[in-house]
């Protein structure tokens, strides 16, 4: 038996490609959150002690940081896989389902 005795068509999955783009908006989501947490973190939190405000007991930049990033950012996800991200079998697919999930119409 050969390689071209293969009667089966390949048909590429297409659950990979929505795979791929649930990747980038998590990673995305991942950046910015550590860009926001950088940016309160060593923005504010540079400064001498004598010079801190204070919100709830804590310096502005460790609430802004890490509490307020903590909640943003957790809301945010939620956002996200509610709007972005698509429910998908995780069975088999054969073409004629293939094509129905990427919305090609026979």
């Amino acid at each position: 038996m050969s390689i071209g005795d293969n009667d089966k068509k390949f048909i590429e999955d297409p659950r990979y490609k929505q795979c791929n783009k649930e990747a980038i908006y998590a990673g995305a989501l991942g950046i910015l959150n550590v860009v926001w947490w950088y940016a309160w973190g060593y923005g504010l939190g540079s400064k001498p002690v004598e010079e801190y405000s204070y919100i709830m007991g804590l310096p502005t930049w460790f609430f802004m940081s890490s509490v307020v990033g903590a909640i943003l950012f957790t809301i945010l996800t939620f956002i996200m896989v509610d709007k972005f991200f698509k429910n998908m079998p995780l069975e088999d697919m054969d073409e004629d389902e293939a094509k129905e999930f990427s919305g090609e119409v026979r």
